[in-house]
């Protein structure tokens, strides 16, 4: 069943998801399109039903108002701005539309039905995975983390064995978690995974890199060469699949925004890469994409998993990563993991890890004067990632969390609890979940 279709138009608003979260919390289907967009590409979206304009602060680039092209009024859809006054529009309105106005616009004015919902979701998709992969085989990098569990969830049940999972150990990962992936994976769902232990590969090309954009880098284009490898020994792969979700993509910069950060399933891949792209959660939000999930019979601990970047510790390392510190971080991670579950909070936190930054700081261990390393403790709640609030711990619970990484942790001497929302932070302190 294909979803009714609302368009949101970015001519600069900073708020562009709260208005398709809006929409789709009405049951109707809605997507950020850049205001360039062609009229053709615009009628090749399926069941468009209408159109929203959504300006605001970001709307002059390089001195000039962006604004949309003038035949796409002509289209024939149900037309409103938000914020900039466009004497072509059905109507402009000066701030976010309130529910019942919005209602009243998809309802009455486009004609829109309610028919947004994971079931019919994952039927389109289905349809159109089947449709771009055809016969030919998809290579899939299964972190065990939940875009990539549905993802395998979503293509397997589109594709079946054409499928071949991909668990790359980049050295980065949090304590057993590639056991973790092995077992579930391939011992309990029976998936094809094939599973490579890169960790020396990956730690000599980031030793000495501190910069945290050119350690993302590094580590993005270092997992396409070992897919690309994997693939090499493998007959008719043409598809990468990737856990791409939404707010990777608009987090990495529009055409009226800069990036808060570049995501290595979006950008950076090399040219000569020779796999189409297979991205069917690219439109959803976190939340979203759990849903999907649960939809698709995954099971709760896998659907509702601690979130966790792409890059795995070495952007919780911070800095230039060396193993001692990466180990030390590895293990504070685990303690902090196992007390969060004690106290059921694992149930509460949707979000929580430790940092480990690049200095030490002066201690006092076994009556003598050392230098040891900082972990620092954050702990979050969010719905789709793109803000969060801060969990505010037992002050009990934090002592014992502190006293056990700093015994059981000989290299760190400091534990700290870091207590800044998003915005104007953001939820990693050197890149966003992937």
């Amino acid at each position: 069943m294909k979803q009714d279709l609302i368009v949101i138009l970015d001519l600069g608003s900073t708020e562009n998801t709260v208005v398709a979260r809006q929409i789709r919390d009405m049951g109707v289907y809605s997507e950020i399109h850049p205001h360039d967009i062609t009229p053709d590409a615009l009628k090749a979206l399926n069941n468009v039903k209408g159109i929203i304009l959504n300006g605001g602060e970001n709307r002059v680039v390089d001195g000039v108002a962006v604004d949309v092209d003038p035949a796409i009024y002509d289209l024939g859809y149900p037309v409103i701005a938000i914020d900039h006054p466009t004497a072509k529009c059905d109507k402009t309105y000066d701030a976010l539309l309130d529910d019942e106005t919005m209602k009243s616009f998809l309802f009455d004015t486009c004609k829109a039905e309610a028919n947004w919902n994971m079931k019919n979701f994952i039927a389109d998709q289905v349809e159109l995975i089947r449709q771009q992969v055809g016969d030919k085989k998809v290579l899939l990098a299964l972190s065990g983390g939940v875009d990539s569990s549905v993802v395998a969830a979503l293509l397997i049940k589109a594709i079946g064995k054409q499928l071949v999972c991909v668990h790359v150990n980049h050295g980065l990962m949090r304590k057993n978690e590639s056991e973790n992936v092995i077992d579930v994976f391939r011992n309990q769902l029976d998936a094809e995974l094939i599973y490579v232990d890169a960790t020396d590969r990956f730690l000599d090309l980031l030793a000495g890199v501190d910069d945290p954009e050119q350690k993302r880098k590094i580590i993005g284009k270092e997992f396409i060469e070992v897919f690309a490898e994997e693939a090499r020994k493998l007959d008719g792969i043409d598809f990468l699949g990737q856990g791409t979700i939404y707010p990777d993509i608009i987090e990495s910069g529009t055409k009226t925004a800069k990036a808060v950060k570049s995501h290595h399933n979006v950008g950076g891949l090399p040219e000569d890469l020779q796999f189409g792209l297979v991205e069917p959660l690219a439109q959803l939000f976190k939340d979203e994409v759990r849903a999907c999930g649960v939809e698709l019979g995954l099971p709760a601990e896998m659907v509702y998993r601690q979130p966790f970047p792409g890059p795995g510790l070495g952007v919780r390392c911070l800095g230039a990563i060396t193993r001692e510190r990466l180990n030390a971080l590895r293990e504070a991670d685990a303690i902090l993991r196992e007390e969060f579950a004690k106290a059921g909070l694992d149930k509460k936190v949707w979000q929580y890890f430790t940092v480990i930054p690049d200095f030490k700081a002066v201690g006092v261990r076994d009556n003598a004067r050392s230098m040891g390393y900082m972990v620092v403790i954050r702990a979050v709640n969010t719905i789709d990632a793109m803000t969060a609030e801060i969990e505010r711990l037992d002050y009990d619970f934090l002592e014992k969390v502190v006293d056990r990484i700093t015994t059981e942790v000989p290299s760190v001497n400091r534990v700290c609890y870091e207590l800044t929302k998003k915005p104007v932070a953001t939820i990693e302190f050197e890149s966003e979940m992937d």
